[in-house]
C-alpha cells in the first residue's frame, strides 16, 4: 500500500545555486549535504520544504522546458512575497493558464535547470468543487 510521497529528486548543474532557490526563495531548510562523500549517483543535497523531502543531485540538466512540474501549496497572501524572491533570483515567471473562479491562484516559474515549479493556493477538494460548480 502506498503510504504517501517519499521524496522528489531534481538533477541540477549547481547544488549551491539551487540552494539559493530552495532555501532563499521557497523557505526550505537544508538537512543534508553529501560533501565529498558519494552514496548515490553523484553529489547531493536534501531539503525539507513544507514537510516534503526534496533531493537535488549534480548532473546533466533538462535540455528544454516542459509543463511537467511540482506544485507547492501556499496561501494567497504569501504569493507576492514568493514572486519577489523568485524575481530577485532572476528566474522567469510564466503567466498561469486561464482559471475558473474558485480554482485558486498559481505562480509558475522555471528554476535554473528548466524544472517547472508552481506555487498554488487551492487544495484538490477546492478545485474539484470549482469544477463541479462550473460543469
Amino acid at each position: 500500500m502506498i503510504e504517501g510521497l517519499s521524496h522528489i529528486t531534481f538533477i541540477v548543474k549547481d547544488l549551491e545555486r539551487t540552494k539559493l532557490l530552495l532555501v532563499g526563495a521557497l523557505d526550505g531548510k537544508e538537512v543534508y549535504d553529501s560533501g565529498d562523500k558519494q552514496f548515490s549517483l553523484s553529489r547531493e543535497k536534501f531539503f525539507d520544504i513544507g514537510g516534503v523531502w526534496i533531493a537535488v543531485m549534480e548532473g546533466d540538466t533538462l535540455s528544454e522546458e516542459t509543463y511537467n512540474h511540482v506544485a507547492f501549496k501556499v496561501s494567497a497572501d504569501d504569493l507576492p512575497r514568493y514572486r519577489a524572491a523568485i524575481e530577485r533570483l532572476g528566474l522567469p515567471i510564466h503567466e498561469p493558464r486561464p482559471r475558473i473562479e474558485g480554482e485558486g491562484q498559481s505562480l509558475y516559474f522555471y528554476d535554473f535547470d528548466n524544472h517547472l515549479f508552481e506555487l498554488h493556493t487551492a487544495t484538490l477538494d477546492e478545485r474539484l468543487s470549482a469544477y463541479e460548480r462550473n460543469h
